[in-house]
C-alpha cells in the first residue's frame, strides 16, 4: 500500500528523522488559518498523490508571498495532474501540503528495499539526490551504493561507517548525524513493514544537517493487518473506481488497458493467463486474482467488478481448483450470470478440485457459456470472441 508524503513524513519525524514543518490542506478555506499556524509567509506547496514527476508536472512551486501561497493552494486543489507515474489518466488532488522553505546546500538520494534475493532488507544510496535513481543507475552506476540490514533493522557499525564515506560525510558531527538517520531509517523500514522507504532528496542545510525534503513510503499489504494505525492511511482517491471497490472487497484487482476481463485464482497463473492472451493477440483488461478461498459471493463480485470496465468486451475464467474448488466456481458464475446482465462472451477453463462437478453446473446452467479443456485453447477462444 503507497501512503501520501505528508503521511511518510510523519512516520519519519516519529522515528527521529528530522523533517521540515509542514500543514495539510484538504479545504481551500482552511488554508489561510492553516498558514498562519505555520508561522510563515513564503512556503512550497506541493500536491499530495501517490505518483512521482510532480514537479514537473507543475505540482510543486514556491509561494514568495501569504497571497501567493493561498493563490496556489486555490489553483492546486481539485486539479488533474498527469505524469509519468499516473497515466494519462492523470490523478485529480485533493490534498496539498503546505511547508516551510528549505536551505539547501547539497542533494542526496537514500532508500532501503527488500532485496528479495538476499531475503534482507537493503540501503540503496547516492550522493546525486533530487534526481530519477534509475537515470543516476544508468549514467553513473559508480555513484550507488548498496549495503544490507539485518532483517532485525539493526546496522553494524562497520556498515554505517561506510555508508557515511560513500556519501562523503567527513566530519565527524555529521558522520555522527548520518549515522543516526541511517539507524532510524533501517528502524522504521522494519517497524513498519515496508517494502520501499525513499527519501528523495535527502538534503544538507547550510549548516551542514540533514533533513528528509520529500519521502515515499509503500507497505506491504500482507502485514497491514499488525498494523492498523498504517491501514487507516490508505486513500481510495489514489485509484481508480474498480480498484477502490477492489479494496474493498480484498480482492487482488489491478485494471489495464486491454479488452479481455480475467478472473483467475493465484498471482502466478493469473500472469501465466495474461501472458497467453497477449501472445494470442488479445490485450487483458485486468490482473484480478480472486483468491484460494473465495465464496460463490465473491466471484460474483469479481464479475461485477470486472464488468464495471465499460472497455471490457469478453472474460476468460481460469481457475485451477486447488484449495479453491471447481464446483463453487461455477455456482458463482451462474449466480453472477443470473442477477446481472452478462452481455459478452465468456469462456471458462475448470481444473482441479471437484473439476467435473464444476463443469456439470455449468452445462446444467444452460448460459451461454464457452467451455475450454486448457489454458491455451480458453486463451485462442477469449481472442476471437472479442474480434
Amino acid at each position: 500500500m503507497h501512503i501520501h508524503e505528508y503521511q511518510a513524513k510523519g512516520l519519519l519525524s516519529r522515528a527521529g528523522i528530522a523533517v521540515h514543518d509542514f500543514r495539510i490542506v484538504e479545504k481551500v478555506e482552511d488554508a489561510p488559518a492553516l498558514l498562519e499556524d505555520l508561522g510563515i509567509t513564503e512556503a512550497v506547496v506541493k500536491v499530495q498523490i501517490h505518483a512521482g514527476g510532480r514537479g514537473k508536472a507543475g505540482g510543486v512551486k514556491i509561494g514568495t508571498s501569504r497571497e501567493s501561497v493561498l493563490q496556489l493552494v486555490r489553483e492546486m486543489m481539485g486539479m488533474k495532474i498527469v505524469t509519468k507515474q499516473t497515466g494519462s489518466e492523470g490523478v485529480i488532488v485533493h490534498r496539498v501540503m503546505i511547508s516551510e522553505l528549505a536551505d539547501i546546500r547539497r542533494e542526496y538520494y537514500v532508500s532501503m528495499v527488500v532485496d528479495r534475493r538476499e531475503g534482507k532488507p537493503m540501503f540503496m544510496i547516492s550522493p546525486e539526490g533530487g534526481v530519477e535513481i534509475e537515470e543516476v543507475a544508468a549514467l553513473h552506476p559508480e555513484k550507488i551504493f548498496k549495503v544490507h540490514t539485518s532483517i532485525r533493522g539493526t546496522v553494524k557499525e562497520g556498515d554505517l561507517e561506510r555508508l557515511a564515506e560513500f556519501m562523503g560525510w567527513i566530519d565527524e558531527v555529521q558522520k555522527e548525524e548520518g549515522k543516526e538517520l541511517f539507524r532510524n531509517l533501517a528502524c522504521a523500514f522494519v517497524q513498519n513493514e515496508c517494502t520501499l522507504l525513499e527519501i528523495n532528496p535527502l538534503i544538507e542545510d547550510g549548516e551542514g544537517h540533514l533533513w528528509a525534503l520529500d519521502a515515499k513510503m509503500t507497505i506491504d499489504d500482507n502485514a497491514l493487518f499488525r498494523h492498523p494505525n498504517l491501514k487507516e492511511m490508505y486513500d481510495p482517491t489514489q485509484e481508480t473506481e474498480q480498484e477502490a471497490i477492489a479494496h474493498e472487497l480484498d480482492i487482488a484487482y489491478i485494471g489495464l488497458d486491454g479488452n479481455i476481463g480475467c478472473m483467475v485464482n493465484g498471482a502466478g497463473l493469473a500472469m501465466a493467463t495474461m501472458d497467453l492472451i497477449k501472445y494470442h493477440g488479445g490485450a487483458p483488461a485486468n490482473f484480478l486474482d480472486v483468491g484460494g478461498s473465495a465464496s460463490k459471493d465473491k466471484v460474483k463480485a469479481s464479475f461485477a467488478l470486472i464488468l464495471s470496465d465499460p472497455k471490457v468486451k469478453a472474460i476468460l475464467v481460469n481457475i485451477f481448483g486447488g484449495i479453491m474448488k471447481c464446483d463453487i466456481i461455477a455456482e458463482g458464475i451462474i449466480l453472477a450470470a443470473r442477477e446481472m446482465e452478462i452481455r459478452v462472451p465468456v469462456v471458462v477453463r475448470l481444473e482441479g478440485t471437484n473439476v467435473e462437478e464444476g463443469k456439470g453446473l455449468l452445462r446444467a446452467s444452460g448460459l451461454a457459456i464457452i467451455a475450454a479443456d486448457d489454458l491455451t485453447e480458453a486463451a485462442e477462444k477469449v481472442v476471437r470472441a472479442v474480434v
